[in-house]
């Protein structure tokens, strides 16, 4: 990766302070009150537990009724009170959005509309590639923020290329007032945990801030006789004055875990899908996993005027894996034998990341415009080695053998590939009608390059480069006040491959493939709830091989049709809850001479459910407890549709109590995940991991 743009992160950091002392000495200051905002500037709706506003790459911050598109945004108050860890316990509460990794893997997987969202498409305050491709701690969050269906117009393509749906989260920022907490926890098996968050303003008028998050967590797990250590420091510097607003974050994460779980392959010679094991079972028992990220990032945004912003962003991460990985010789069996060996499997990843644009506000006639023009880059490095171990051992899910020793020295990780993602961005948001219309316009133009190296030899096995544009049309109709009618037509983007050698058209760089949605929807604020209603169809084309020309082209397609019910605020006062519904109707709509053409898709449930309510108890003042319901329904594992697996619903307690300690507020919080300790798979294409069991925890809060 270029040292000049890797250098530039701190530039821009040196260059926001050196305007905000100078805008410091000469412009007077905006307060914003805490108790009205949270810290990151956005109003929390009825209940505390989502915003109404968030941020939506390009066409910056935004209330959701005056977007053309299905979003959540959930708040801090909502992570604290579930006492979620990482972002699988968060996006959990909405129904569009399923976990495919079980704890104890190597990262969080997800899914939204029926698409699969890798933990590296999540944005971290709208810039790829900064985030963990394991797990990314809740403690240094403000906000996760929720798309639902393809943002490649908004956000830019995807390092990996997801279009279901787009994950951003924003960092927390000091809120004027200062902030001291400590947190110590207990989770199931005697995982112990600490968390520390301290914020302080300063300046005049508070313009500069400072927030300091650290966390340790170390002990057994969700597996049994396992041990999931975590050290995480995270600072967010910001300076929010009349015309400039400037950040900086800097973080370091590290993990170290001993019995790590991946998924296990599900062969399409099964008669049926084995029970799966108990959730607290390692099936690899053996194999270690030590994870290293760093990243530093810097964000800004400079009114020049009232009708013109300016905006910019920087970051850049490492992220560097050590682990023993099995890998199995794919042949479970329905008893639930199989083998595996041990290998060495290391890599690292290096990601610049930038963005940079204009927002015009201007009139014509009668039409108000909001004119955005931007560009992105996204530069990235991976490499990794694979060491293998020597032959397969027999083993069992239920009864499992210990992985063999891999008997080979261990090699460092050489470079793999390298990527270069850069798009231009137009769009204009047009008012009509004393801003009951609101229609939005844009395209994206994205180029992706890529190259692929021998991790031996060093030599470059192939080269890509190709190009695609990206459109958006949405339109909001405000039928009254509180109603909101919207519908959009957009596209998701993600990189071609290069044809392999065994076909004919070996070589062929195949262009970016774009997934169309057609979406339509409603949102109603009824004043203390809101409910949405929406309708998709997304077509997301697939790699298919033509038996007569043997040349292999996207020219397969998984089509998923759905509905989304959602509903969130406060129901009475002290009764606040979310709940959203998801039925998808997904297909192969063509396939290779039309064999399983009309199946289910794999892996793709066709309705999930999300039920959560937190309620004040009014015979016990400070005290309140919540539960919450997730189902899933029965869901295909192979294009063929022979193989299943079941359905399950999982329920969540939890209770809190707020008192106080020598004088110093006191929090405490006891939560118990899947309460009937279900046993369940989690699926993703034809591989499978096992949910988590019951888990207890256990916090205490004390404000200094």
């Amino acid at each position: 990766m270029s040292f000049k743009l890797k250098t530039t992160v701190l530039a821009m950091g040196l260059a926001g302070l050196s305007s905000a002392w100078a805008q410091n000495n000469a412009l007077p200051e905006v307060k914003v009150s805490a108790e009205t905002e949270s810290s990151s500037g956005t109003v929390p709706y009825a209940g505390g537990q989502v915003s109404r506003q968030g941020t939506l790459g390009v066409l910056g911050t935004n209330d959701v009724m005056d977007i053309p598109f299905s979003t959540v945004n959930f708040t801090s108050t909502l992570l604290e009170n579930q006492q979620a860890r990482t972002l699988k316990d968060v996006l959990e509460n909405d129904a569009s959005v399923r976990v495919l990794t079980g704890t104890g893997g190597f990262g969080e997987d997800f899914q939204i509309r029926g698409f699969n969202v890798p933990s590296g498409d999540v944005g971290l305050n709208g810039l790829y590639g900064l985030v963990s491709s394991s797990r990314l701690p809740i403690e240094i969050l403000e906000r996760v923020e929720l798309l639902k269906g393809p943002g490649a117009l908004v956000n830019g393509i995807a390092p990996n290329g997801s279009v279901g749906g787009g994950i951003n989260v924003v960092t927390k920022r000091a809120d004027d007032i200062p902030l001291t907490r400590l947190e110590t926890s207990i989770q199931s098996e005697g995982q112990v945990g600490a968390h520390l968050d301290i914020g302080r303003r300063f300046g005049e008028n508070n313009e500069w801030g400072v927030r300091f998050n650290g966390v340790l967590r170390d002990g057994e797990g969700s597996i049994k006789n396992g041990d999931a250590a975590l050290g995480l420091a995270a600072i967010g510097l910001d300076y929010r004055g009349r015309q400039l607003r400037w950040s900086l974050d800097a973080f370091e994460q590290r993990e170290d875990i001993e019995e790590l779980r991946p998924q296990i392959g599900i062969p399409a010679t099964l008669s049926a899908v084995p029970a799966p094991p108990p959730g607290d079972l390692n099936f690899y028992p053996g194999n270690p996993l030590e994870l290293q990220d760093t990243t530093v990032a810097s964000k800004f945004e400079y009114d020049i005027n009232e009708h013109v912003t300016t905006y910019g962003g920087l970051g850049y991460r490492q992220g560097d894996a050590t682990q023993v990985f099995p890998v199995t010789g794919g042949d479970l069996d329905e008893q639930g034998n199989f083998t595996v060996r041990g290998t060495f499997f290391d890599s690292y990843s290096k990601t610049s990341s930038m963005d940079a644009g204009v927002r015009l506000k201007f009139n014509t006639a009668s039409v108000k415009h909001t004119v955005n023009v931007g560009v992105s880059l996204l530069e990235q490095e991976n490499g990794n080695v694979f060491v293998s171990g020597g032959a397969n051992v027999p083993s069992n899910i239920y009864n499992p053998t210990p992985l063999p020793p891999v008997g080979q020295p261990r090699r460092g990780p050489a470079k793999a590939s390298e990527s270069t993602l850069f798009s231009y961005v137009l769009s204009d948001t047009m008012a009509f009608m004393d801003d009951r219309l609101l229609l939005t316009l844009g395209a994206r133009d994205q180029t992706v390059e890529q190259d692929g190296f021998n991790t031996t030899t060093g030599a470059v096995t192939s080269s890509y480069n190709a190009s695609s544009i990206s459109p958006l049309v949405g339109v909001v109709f405000k039928a009254t006040p509180s109603t909101s009618i919207y519908s959009n037509y957009t596209e998701g983007l993600t990189r071609g491959t290069i044809v392999g050698p065994a076909f004919a058209n070996a070589g062929e760089v195949l262009a970016p493939f774009k997934s169309p949605q057609f979406e339509i929807g409603v949102k109603k604020d009824w004043g203390r709830i809101t409910t949405t209603a929406a309708v998709f169809e997304i077509s997301r084309p697939n790699l298919q091989t033509n038996a007569a020309t043997n040349t292999s082209n996207y020219d397969g397609e998984q089509r998923n049709r759905g509905l989304e019910l959602g509903a969130y605020g406060e129901v009475f006062p002290g009764l606040r809850g979310m709940a959203s519904a998801l039925f998808n109707d997904a297909e192969l709509s063509s396939t290779a001479g039309g064999v399983n053409q009309g199946n289910e898709a794999p892996s793709v449930p066709r309705q999930t459910f999300s039920l959560g309510l937190d309620y004040d108890l009014p015979w016990l003042p400070k005290a309140s407890v919540n539960g919450r319901i997730i189902n899933t329904s029965e869901m295909a594992v192979n294009a063929a549709n022979n193989l299943s697996v079941a359905g399950w619903t999982r329920y969540d307690i939890g209770a809190q109590y707020r008192t106080s300690l020598g004088n110093k507020p006191l929090i405490l919080r006891a939560n118990i995940e899947n309460l009937t300790d279900e046993n369940y798979w989690l699926v993703s294409g034809t591989f499978a991991s096992v949910a988590a069991p019951r888990t207890f925890i256990v916090s205490a809060s004390v404000d200094f």
